[in-house]
């Protein structure tokens, strides 16, 4: 399993296969059957692979089954395959993934996480944004039901999202605040601006009294993300389309 950027918004990983013979190999359909995540349907490949060194197929994946105090073990994992070797009939193959896998390891983590964080506040981007300069200015709105830490903010792959402090960056008592943030592009490169993949999905780093820290992410609603774009148009110069 492999999981790109442009992967992480869709909820989905690439299965890597290999075909070291000479018999043409046909898979019909791929999915991930975990314990970690809620189940999701085979997605169709429908493609016959003759020797190749590796082809990787798209697949999504479920939900991941979280607590709501602590990162839970993962659980068995398998990629399960509809699968025809040369004139045989096709049968279903399941190829196990172990627990000790960093990829699935780290999926955990991340969405139990911020399910954890979750459980005690929400982070949204308020509406109030404003240029100044070539900075665009205005805050997170952060909401608590108990003493929250906001441990560090980081942007994405086309924006910097800088606060005014970091390390804590803030302190949140149970309640709401606005916590101050400075944003500008990383980047004035129009090519990659047409190809974001993760330009809006912003990282929060975060814990509760006594907890571990976790990662929440961020996403602005669409009228921010336009703003934004607009934004990084002006103070780019990029060329009008």
């Amino acid at each position: 399993m492999q999981q790109w950027r442009s992967d992480v918004a869709a909820h989905r990983i690439q299965v890597s296969v290999t075909n070291a013979g000479d018999t043409p190999l046909h898979i019909a359909d791929l999915r991930l059957d975990s314990g970690s995540f809620e189940p999701s349907a085979p997605v169709k490949v429908d493609t016959t692979l003759g020797r190749t060194p590796r082809t990787d197929f798209p697949i999504t994946y479920g939900r991941a089954r979280c607590d709501a105090t602590a990162i839970p073990p993962v659980r068995r994992t398998d990629i399960v395959a509809t699968v025809a070797v040369g004139g045989a009939p096709p049968r279903e193959v399941r190829f196990p993934i172990p627990v000790t896998d960093g990829l699935l390891k780290q999926l955990v983590k991340y969405e139990c996480g911020e399910h954890i964080l979750r459980q005690s506040a929400t982070i949204a981007f308020g509406p109030g944004f404003t240029r100044k300069g070539d900075d665009l200015q205005g805050a997170l709105v952060v909401s608590t039901t108990r003493p929250v830490t906001i441990d560090d903010i980081d942007g994405t792959t086309h924006y910097v999202l800088e606060p005014e402090k970091r390390r804590p960056v803030a302190v949140v008592e149970p309640g709401t605040v606005d916590v101050p943030v400075t944003i500008r592009p990383t980047r004035c490169d129009p090519h990659a601006f047409a190809e974001a993949k993760q330009a809006y999905l912003f990282q929060v780093w975060g814990h509760t009294e006594g907890g571990e820290t976790y990662r929440m992410i961020v996403t602005p609603p669409k009228d921010v993300q336009e703003r934004l774009l607009d934004y990084a148009i002006e103070v780019c110069d990029f060329p009008a389309t």
